[in-house]
């Protein structure tokens, strides 16, 4: 049945350095996501990710994100035009979805973590939308200059206190495009304030439930509301941090111990996670490879030593799936992993273990017809709703 389901995951990071002649996804990489482990797992639809880390509200740091940005579009691009045309497709709507599928092909889609590179000037997100953006998030982990981000929550500092008027803006644009709008980092009253304003329905691109894991990356019960009534669709995020902060605190720890030997043996230095809003983007993905790589190695010593604390796995993460389900619709509710960005739990650490999601989701007793829809169906209907309000906004 597994063959039979379009499976789309909303949030896959990118390394530029992985999309060149010499390095990229037709090779099985260190990466969790490639061409190689995409086929093997049966996993379809990769939303790839122009991600940009937030910078300082001035124009100097937003040529600089811009740069960045634009690179990792670029990347996307060649992958599927130069690197391997004949395995992966770009898709810009639902219809391109199918028939890129149809013709045996897996599928690219491009999401915009952080509308920061944007600048000022919101004629950019025409640029964006050429170029296949169909989701953009207006924060990641710092204020924008279009929205504060959930982690004002840690010290009640707030730049806005939800969206900037040029948020207000932006989300407008973002509407008449035909883009989804992403509220995934935001925080909970920009949130309120996106859904208030805008016009289509809209998608939390990798979040889960924070009655189950009380994060501010995850949404509340009001919040889980908010979306159903707009709409829109919550994916489901495969982040071990943000589905059982017990189990992963209490693993982590033991990996940790784990790890500091294989650094040492290898002699690779990671700078700790709080550190990481001083490194530039190059700087940021170079320790997250270096942390999945040793990761992966502390991983394969756990997996053969009975003594190790459990894990956060499929079944956590289908506990949140089943949870948003039951109060707000199974309509609602999606699966997205942020493979390369810090995501990837037991039973699904990469994308050749896609199966085993389907799999719980067969054991939990739910139909085919409502598996699709979790792994790709629910998004799929958005896109089209937000491109058809799009349509009318045109005209």
């Amino acid at each position: 049945m597994h063959a039979e389901v379009i499976t789309i995951d909303t949030h896959c990071d990118i390394n530029v350095s992985n999309f060149t002649e010499e390095t990229n996804y037709t090779q099985r990489l260190y990466t969790q996501v490639d061409i190689p482990k995409m086929k093997e797992g049966g996993f379809d639809v990769a939303w790839f990710i122009v991600y940009t880390g937030q910078g300082e509200l001035n124009e100097e740091g937003y040529a600089k994100a811009k740069e960045n940005a634009y690179s990792k579009f670029e990347a996307i691009v060649n992958l599927t035009s130069q690197f391997a045309p004949e395995d992966i497709e770009l898709a810009r709507s639902s219809q391109e979805v199918f028939d890129i599928v149809d013709r045996g092909k897996l599928v690219a889609m491009i999401g915009v973590e952080n509308a920061y590179p944007i600048g000022t000037d919101l004629s950019e997100v025409e640029r964006y939308h050429e170029l296949g953006a169909r989701y953009i998030s207006l924060a990641h982990n710092g204020h924008s200059q279009f929205s504060d981000s959930n982690t004002g929550e840690s010290d009640d500092v707030w730049l806005h206190y939800g969206l900037s008027e040029l948020g207000v803006q932006m989300v407008a644009q973002m509407n008449r495009l035909g883009i989804m709008i992403d509220i995934s980092h935001p925080s909970k009253e920009a949130i309120k304030d996106m859904v208030s304003l805008s016009k289509a329905p809209i998608i939390a691109s990798h979040s889960s439930a924070r009655a189950l894991c009380d994060h501010s990356r995850n949404l509340d019960d009001e919040q889980l509301m908010w979306i159903k009534e707009n709409g829109g669709v919550v994916q489901t995020v495969a982040f071990s941090s943000y589905l059982n902060t017990e189990k992963h605190n209490a693993y982590s720890s033991y990996l940790s111990d784990i790890e500091t030997s294989i650094k040492d043996s290898l002699q690779i230095e990671i700078p700790p996670r709080r550190s990481w809003s001083q490194l530039d983007d190059n700087q940021i993905q170079e320790a997250l490879d270096n942390y999945r790589k040793i990761r992966g190695i502390a991983s394969e010593i756990a997996a053969n030593d009975e003594n190790a604390p459990e894990a956060v796995s499929v079944k956590d993460f289908v506990d949140h799936i089943d949870y948003m389900v039951e109060l707000i619709g199974i309509d609602h509710v999606g699966i997205s992993s942020d493979f390369d960005g810090g995501g990837g739990i037991h039973g699904w650490r990469d994308s050749s273990e896609t199966e085993n999601v389907t799999r719980e989701l067969l054991e939990r007793g739910y139909a085919e017809v409502d598996i699709k829809k979790l792994w790709g169906l629910n998004l799929l209907r958005v896109l089209d709703e937000v491109q058809a309000v799009a349509q009318k906004l045109q005209k």
